[in-house]
């Protein structure tokens, strides 16, 4: 298998997922990220390039 052809975001999903489940208390600071690194590259699309 190849790492470079994986989507990113259920790769991220699966981390933040195992990280949740070792430390419950970062789910406010990963959710937290996870809405405005959203929120900007919404707003700002030429980012995601």
């Amino acid at each position: 298998m190849d790492i470079g052809n994986l989507p990113l975001t259920p790769l991220i999903s699966l981390i933040a997922g195992v990280v949740i489940l070792i430390m419950p208390r970062l789910l406010n600071y990963i959710v937290a990220l996870y809405l405005i690194i959203v929120g900007l590259l919404g707003l700002f699309p030429q980012l995601a390039n």
